[in-house]
């Protein structure tokens, strides 16, 4: 850490000076720099009861129990229950009306060459208040410097930012997710989840907090489950089959559901995937969340809302073109990737030079750099407007020459057409679903799956107007 006037230090320093807190560090792996950071800085004796450094698997088994894997959750969160515990049980009774206890814990692995990257998790457990109960923070970050020491120099810092929000800026949660990165870059630090939890944090949405990673530029990419769980993507991604479907949702309609209905009946098919429990995820890019006006976090939370109603996994994204998308999940799985599209998805990809005017190969690069994977696209068809007719992937027309790279990845299975569909959902436009329900419009009803139409109804998503 700059032992000059950094922002840091000076955080470091004001939780040193600060005579309410008192805490544990626990640090095993790769790092062991926090405390070290309020060590430089002076006056550590007024904040730090004890460090520990449980480095060797068979001392960190004993201290907090068996765990499959040493830098994960389940480690960091056991580590920041056996800690703060004993902090508690040792002081509480002759300190605990004076101090607002805290234990801070990280297990981080850094990175062994160019063919791995360093990552850990990191989290403070504390109270707010002498003798409350305890309020969790828990983040996972990426450590992107090229050497080990510049990798733990950023974790000490990460780790005094973390402290610092948790206990002296909480008034405001996104000032508290922007102040993870003082003294750190993007080129650093990359943060990918953070989960706020307890009595400090009652009001906070931890989904919104996802959605603030991505909006600041913290991550390309946050997740949430169907049960609006937080999660780090490789908790439920890794090695796993993957199939996404990306929307603006807003709202889901029958036709959304039916699109990744069947291109999940022809995924299951696949030979790497069948007898797979494959991993079924809506994506939705900052573009299709400010696509209009006045679409802020209400609106997501909404669209949240429905996704979570249908079951679906939630990724929320920067990513532009397929081929960033599946670059991010091959990070992750070696096994197929799944794009679950509708047909205009197919024509920009094969045929809008427009759309990849940063890549100098253009439409060839960005169809070469989604393929050169295990990726297939599955094709929903639709209705062209001025015939009425339906165009499938097989015979819509696309202008020459980009028909004859249509017909190459047709031929080599990367676009796979979905036969069996429902013809009569076809006309379902979700702009128009939108516009119905929010001039209170019945109509809406009949295009939206029931449970969909549910959550809308009885949580007033979208505009929709309480009858009562």
């Amino acid at each position: 850490m700059d032992n000059s006037g950094s922002a840091t230090r000076q955080k470091a320093l004001a939780i040193n000076l600060d005579a309410t807190t008192y805490g544990t560090f626990a640090e095993i792996g790769g790092g062991q720099e926090v405390a070290r950071c309020f060590f430089l800085v002076g006056g550590a004796a007024g904040t730090v009861a004890k460090t520990i450094s449980a480095y060797d698997m068979s001392v960190s088994d004993s201290l907090y129990g068996p765990a499959k894997r040493y830098v994960s959750r389940e480690r960091l969160e056991a580590m920041l229950r056996l800690e703060f515990a004993q902090l508690l049980e040792r002081l509480g009774p002759s300190r605990g009306d004076a101090k607002r206890f805290f234990a801070f814990a990280n297990t981080v692995a850094t990175s062994r060459g160019e063919s791995s990257k360093g990552h850990g998790w990191l989290g403070v457990r504390f109270q707010s208040r002498p003798r409350e109960e305890p309020s969790s923070v828990i983040i996972h970050a990426h450590l992107l410097d090229s050497t080990t020491e510049d990798q733990q120099d950023a974790l000490g810092v990460l780790g005094v930012n973390l402290i610092h929000g948790a206990l002296l800026q909480r008034a405001s949660m996104a000032d508290l997710v922007d102040s993870l990165m003082d003294d750190l870059s993007r080129e650093r630090i990359e943060i990918d989840m953070i989960k706020l939890s307890g009595p400090a944090f009652a009001s906070v949405d931890n989904r919104l907090l996802s959605l603030q990673l991505v909006e600041r530029g913290l991550t390309d990419a946050a997740m949430f489950t169907a049960e609006g769980e937080v999660v780090q993507p490789s908790e439920v991604l890794y090695k796993k089959p993957i199939l996404v479907e990306r929307g603006s949702f807003r709202p889901a309609t029958k036709l959304t559901l039916d699109l990744l209905t069947r291109a999940l009946d022809q995924f299951l098919q696949e030979p790497g995937v069948a007898g797979q429990k494959p991993v079924v995820l809506a994506e939705m890019t900052l573009r299709s969340l400010s696509e209009s006006q006045g679409v802020g976090h209400e609106d997501f939370l909404a669209r949240a809302e429905i996704l979570e109603a249908l079951g679906f996994d939630v990724l929320i994204s920067r990513f532009g073109p397929y081929y960033q998308l599946a670059e991010y999940l091959a990070g992750y799985t070696d096994c197929l990737i799944g794009l679950a599209v509708g047909l205009p998805a197919v024509r920009q990809l094969v045929a809008d030079e427009s759309y990849f005017t940063d890549l100098p190969g253009g439409v060839l690069e960005s169809a070469g750099r989604l393929f050169k994977r295990s990726v297939k696209m599955y094709v929903y068809p639709t209705r062209d407007a001025a015939s009425n007719e339906i165009h499938t992937a097989l015979q819509a027309p696309i202008p020459p020459p980009w028909n004859h790279l249509r017909d190459l990845l047709l031929a080599i299975g990367r676009v796979v057409p979905i036969h069996a569909y429902d013809e009569s959902l076809l006309s379902i436009h979700t702009p128009e679903v939108l516009k119905l329900i929010q001039r209170q419009d019945p109509t809406w009803e009949a295009m939206v799956p029931a449970v969909v139409a549910e959550a809308i109804k009885s949580k007033n998503l979208f505009g929709l107007k309480s009858n009562s």
